[in-house]
């Protein structure tokens, strides 16, 4: 990263740097979320709406556990970006001080204990209380039973799950961006394969759908792990002892907290969506806004793509004291993140049967309900990618506080919209409860960013934190 970062200096370098990293993390990303999508289009079109609304009140427990996997993968990540950047300019913190691979090392085992730890953690929990959260959501009849078929096969795998999440952020940012996305498309290619074959060909309907997923993950992860023993690597890990940082752990999970909570936030809306959806309509309209989930999802992907691309290059200008490259790199992310959000919007309005289409085309019923909920629900989506992009940035300035801020608040603004407009509108009311609160939130958060860049380039602050 030093020879391609260090001496930027002109917009077109900026350009040619953010592209390098946005567009790896874009792919991988989307990549990432084609094993939800690609399980949907085959559920949606061989199990029909029962299937669709079984993995949707499925998906958020899911999402819960590789959202830990990012957490983690951010966090390591961030940390070793900026190691690199201060050893570039010999300023050097505690971690990396008189042996910046060691340092380096010391991250990324500590990452891996809290990978499996948490793998643990989340096993226990899913068999004990798995079906309870399923109930909280209001599934029943064949819906819950088609979601107890898919949650299964994660009860034991829960740690792949993580580790699939952790591993490609890690080896992003140890300059690997090409080899990570690689990882993601070899799984994405493999759970395909799996899906026709599982759900299609021996009819295992969704825990042929969940094993397909949990081998797809087991793949990434060990790609991963024959990467960092490989020679392609900057960093010796065999060179160096397994060790637990205590300290650098808390720091690891306090810089990845803010994308943990964007995956709980996620979960949350998603888990609080089905149960209001449930009560004011039936499952067929949660298999609607399962679909219209799966369309959005396309886009919030690319948008966490380019956060995920940004960070390394703001990590490493943070500490090399650039902070007017940071400026210039934010700006064109939010650029980009903008031009695509309203563009996939468009689209989406456009020709929004021929979108549905891709899982499902022949229930009239069901595609009536999807469209209604990609007029009402989807209209402020371009907005949330920017509210990503806000927690993205200050986890890169190690702003890990007011990252954490900005992702709850996400969470939690939407309650009393969702609790009031239901009562008022109706299932109209849920549709619109999220657009609305984005709205909100994009007011809030946009002037924070502006302000801190501002204030950084103005008085030296990013220089002063780089030292710190």
């Amino acid at each position: 990263m030093q020879a391609n970062i260090q001496d930027i200096t002109s917009d077109r370098s900026i350009q040619r740097t953010f592209w390098r990293y946005a567009i790896p993390s874009i792919a991988a990303m989307l990549v990432s979320g084609l094993y939800q999508i690609i399980d949907g289009m085959f559920i949606g079109h061989y199990l029909g709406y029962q299937g669709l609304a079984g993995i949707n009140v499925a998906w958020p427990i899911i999402y819960v556990i590789a959202g830990v996997g990012l957490m983690i993968g951010m966090g390591a990540g961030s940390l070793i970006s900026g190691s690199r950047g201060r050893s570039s300019t010999s300023q050097r913190g505690p971690i990396e001080a008189g042996n910046a691979d060691k340092g380096v090392a010391t991250i990324l085992y500590t990452a891996m204990g809290l990978s499996i730890g948490f793998g643990a953690i989340f096993s226990y929990l899913l068999f004990l209380n798995g079906t309870d959260l399923l109930l909280a959501q209001g599934a029943e009849d064949q819906a819950l039973v088609l979601a107890q078929q898919y949650i299964s096969p994660f009860v034991w795998t829960a740690v792949i799950t993580i580790l699939a999440s952790a591993l490609p952020m890690l080896v992003r940012n140890d300059e690997s961006p090409n080899i990570a996305t690689a990882l993601m498309v070899t799984g994405a290619c493999m759970n395909i394969v799996l899906d026709y074959l599982l759900i299609v060909q021996f009819d295992m309907g969704l825990k042929g759908a969940a094993l397909a997923t949990v081998s797809a993950q087991l793949s990434v992860c060990v790609g991963g792990f024959a990467y960092f023993l490989s020679t392609k690597t900057q960093l010796k890990l065999s060179e160096y002892r397994p060790s637990f940082h205590t300290k650098l752990a808390g720091k690891i999970l306090l810089l990845g907290s803010s994308s943990f909570v964007m995956y709980i936030y996620t979960s949350f809306v998603f888990a609080l969506h089905n149960r209001l959806f449930m009560e004011y309509g039936t499952s067929l309209t949660v298999a609607a806004f399962t679909i219209v989930g799966y369309l959005m999802v396309l886009y919030y992907f690319i948008a966490e793509g380019i956060g995920e691309g940004m960070q390394p290059p703001v990590s490493f200008f943070l500490g090399a004291a650039q902070p007017h490259n940071i400026k210039k790199m934010v700006l064109l992310a939010a650029t980009v993140s903008l031009t695509i959000g309203i563009s996939w919007t468009a689209i989406l309005n456009l020709f929004p049967e021929t979108m549905i289409g891709l899982f499902n085309s022949d229930d009239p019923e069901l595609i009536r309900e999807t469209i209604t909920g990609i007029h009402l629900h989807l209209f402020g989506m371009f907005l949330d990618g920017l509210v990503v992009l806000a927690i993205m940035y200050f986890m890169a300035v190690d702003q890990g506080g007011k990252s954490l801020a900005i992702s709850l608040g996400n969470m939690l603004i939407q309650l009393p919209f969702l609790y009031i407009l239901p009562k008022w509108l109706g299932i109209y009311g849920v549709w619109i409860a999220m657009p609305l609160s984005n709205v909100v939130m994009f007011i809030i958060v946009a002037p924070m960013v502006w302000r801190h860049m501002n204030a950084a380039t103005s008085h030296k602050q990013i220089a002063s934190l780089a030292t710190a």
